[in-house]
Order: C-alpha cells, then structure tokens, then sequence
C-alpha cells in the first residue's frame, strides 16, 4: 500500500477552510497517514505555496516526527521541539511553527502538504530550515505523499 496522507478538514485539491490560515485562528489542520514502509525511522512534513509572487513560500517545516506517529493533531504548537521529540523548523514569516494561507488577493494559491517516510532521524537542531531539511533529507526518503489545498482571498 502507497503512503497516504488526509486531511479531516478538506480533501485533496479542495479549499483550506478559514480557521486554518492567516484570516482565522490560524492553527494547523489535523493531518493523518497511513502505514508507512518497513524501515521508516521518523518523518518529515513540509508545507509550502509555489504560487506566492515572490516564489514558493514555506509555511510549516517539520521533522522526527516519531515513526509509530501516524497523525499530527489540529492545533500543533508551535513550540521548537514538541516532548516526542519531534522538531519545528523556521518558515518564510520568520517563525517557527505552522503559519497558514494568507496570500494576496486574487487567483487561489496552492498549498502542498508533503510527507516524507524516512529511514534515519535527521541530525538537525530545531529551527530547521526548509533548505536544511531536504538536504538532511537526501538519501534517506523510503517513500513521500503530498495533500494539496487552496486558498483565495
């Protein structure tokens, strides 16, 4: 079976509901996959938008996400280091944790969720770049999802 990865609060391709960008209270969605392949270490989660005008804009960076996980509950903290162990990495807003849709007006933008299963922990302080983690990331991906969502102002 592939590594998949779903959304309770909207399916694939469809809209972010407001609550998870920068016009609502602007919490995570709760995120959740299925078994990954024999040998998955941890994973790694990576939320950008590559319609941003600037370039692809990075919203969540995290990583070590315990290999028994399976979910990431709505509302994760945005805390560098959550007591799993699992690590937060800076976004474009300069911050670290999930930073929701909050693009200018007009055409909805795309926001990809990417999972990746992987065979050993990432040897990265928190904080974590986007760029840190894919290259900490290479040689080590078993197998990767994405879920992708829109947003429009």
């Amino acid at each position: 079976m592939p590594l998949t990865l779903t959304c309770a609060a909207f399916e694939d391709g469809a809209p972010i509901p407001k609550k998870y960008t920068g016009d609502g209270p602007d919490v995570s969605p709760p995120l959740e996959w299925s078994a990954p392949p024999e040998g998955t270490s941890c994973f790694a989660l990576i939320c950008d938008d590559p319609d941003a005008p600037v370039g692809t804009w990075v919203h969540w960076v995290v990583y070590n996400i315990p290999g028994d996980a399976r979910a990431l509950a709505e509302g994760v903290p945005s805390d560098r280091e959550l007591p799993d162990g699992t690590r937060q990495g800076v976004t474009d807003f300069g911050s670290v944790g999930y930073g929701g849709p909050a693009p200018p007006r007009g055409p909805a933008h795309r926001y990809f969720f990417k999972l990746y299963a992987l065979d050993a922990e990432l040897a990265l302080a928190p904080g974590a770049s986007k760029k840190e983690v894919e290259r900490a990331m290479q040689g080590h991906i078993l197998e990767q999802t994405a879920l992708m969502g829109k947003y429009q102002r």
